[in-house]
């Protein structure tokens, strides 16, 4: 479960105040939760420090594992189950076996990609109490917003609140995680 500590939401309106802030941010030892912003910023990507998604594992082992199932049936009932003479070729002849186990391996791989998703946003949850802050709903629109964990010392929390500010941020606002 993921840390229940409240986030400072900073609203600032241009991307080069937000990689500003965020920078500042960062290099002052506080950690960065997320940017929402209403266009692409490649440099808040890099500041952000995200890691890769782990989506990818889940994906890969169950195309794996159902795809060597699948190929492990097909072994199975063609060889033991109901062994069909055809034209003298070998019961085992693996080169017809390989499309259903990677058809299955594919389905397989977009389902479990999609709970892992599912799992991974802490879905289903209606409503984060980010979209609370008035600021949030214009971030699709004009305005660029940083959420920062708030630090655990009061006086943390005021250094962080003064730099935002040096930082031309627009507002200041605190919500729950």
């Amino acid at each position: 479960m993921r840390d229940a500590r409240p986030h400072i939401v900073a609203e600032f309106g241009s991307p080069d105040a937000l990689v500003r802030a965020a920078r500042a941010a960062r290099d002052q030892g506080f950690a960065l939760a997320d940017a929402l912003t209403p266009c692409p910023v490649e440099e808040i990507e890099d500041t952000l420090e995200l890691s890769a998604s782990p989506i990818r594992w889940p994906m890969l082992v169950a195309a794996i594992a159902v795809a060597a199932f699948a190929y492990g049936l097909e072994f199975w009932s063609a060889v033991y189950a109901y062994p069909i003479d055809s034209g003298g070729r070998p019961l085992n002849s693996w080169p017809v076996f390989l499309l259903v186990p990677f058809e299955v391996g594919v389905l397989a791989a977009a389902v479990a990609g999609f709970v892992a998703l599912l799992l991974l946003c802490g879905l289903p949850r209606l409503n984060h109490p980010a979209f609370d802050c008035g600021a949030v709903g214009r971030a699709t629109d004009d305005r660029y917003l940083l959420l920062i964990e708030a630090p655990g010392e009061e006086g943390d929390g005021q250094r962080l609140r003064a730099l935002l500010l040096e930082a031309r941020a627009l507002s200041l606002a605190e919500v729950a995680a």
